[in-house]
């Protein structure tokens, strides 16, 4: 069934429908009043609901039963990404959204290639955020991750303080054959608790990145014996999170 996602369902179990999805609902499925599809509102619930009225520009909708499926991580991953080039952002917000991330936090890091532009980049954000909007409907998500403009690195690191848990992604530990560090993390982390992962842009972090990151309790990690790159790191330590506390529970 179509999912649609909107600010709220009101006390009275009401959804309104405009926008995109309006034109969505309407030119694209064509659908009628009496038709059935699911809202999922800003704090996470969802309804399945029924077309009562189309008008010009608005749909509203009657909520037919609440739905109680959990889709969602039972831990908030953060992914924090290095700005990398081209359009290897949007590859890890599509597939990660479709993981369970809870957010994406790019920021510009030393070794970035691309030079970020406040004026130009609004664009660039709109479109970051439409693609994770699409891939939470599309992998049933109940929540559509956010993903702000890109933090200055002393911002990221201000950012990280309302965390439980922060990890870097750091190819020197892997070279040194560390395997514990993330394994140690997860077996900390609890039902509820929020996790941060620091990712590198294509060059990595640098060290010095590494040791204020360190500095603001942040624990450096690899991610495996193989070097990954940075599109790749984010999903591997959101399926590793899914597996350790959705599949092997």
């Amino acid at each position: 069934m179509q999912r649609y996602f909107i600010n709220e369902i009101t006390e009275e179990q009401k959804a309104m429908i405009m926008g995109d999805d309006f034109h969505h609902i309407v030119r694209v499925m064509r659908m009628e009043v009496g038709d059935h599809f699911i809202c999922c509102d800003s704090k996470g619930k969802q309804a399945q609901c029924e077309i009562t009225e189309i008008t010009n520009d608005m749909i509203l909708a009657s909520v037919v039963e609440w739905i109680e499926t959990q889709t969602e991580l039972p831990i908030t991953v953060s992914i924090a990404s290095g700005l990398p080039k081209g359009d290897k952002l949007e590859y890890v917000i599509q597939k990660g959204t479709e993981l369970g991330a809870n957010e994406f936090v790019p920021f510009i890091a030393a070794r970035s290639i691309v030079k970020w532009d406040e004026k130009k980049g609004a664009k660039k954000v709109e479109r970051w955020n439409k693609i994770a909007k699409e891939a939470a409907e599309q992998s049933h998500r109940s929540v559509v991750p956010v993903i702000p403009s890109p933090k200055r690195f002393n911002e990221l690191i201000s950012y990280s303080d309302g965390f439980d848990y922060k990890v870097i992604a750091y190819e020197e530990e892997a070279k040194r054959g560390e395997k514990s560090a993330l394994a140690s993390i997860f077996n900390k982390l609890t039902v509820g608790d929020s996790l941060l992962v620091v990712i590198g842009p294509e060059g990595g972090l640098t060290e010095k990145e590494v040791s204020e990151l360190q500095d603001h309790g942040f624990v450096s990690c690899s991610f495996g014996p193989r070097i990954l790159r940075t599109e790749t790191a984010p999903l591997y330590v959101l399926s590793a999170v899914s597996y350790h506390f959705e599949l092997a529970r």
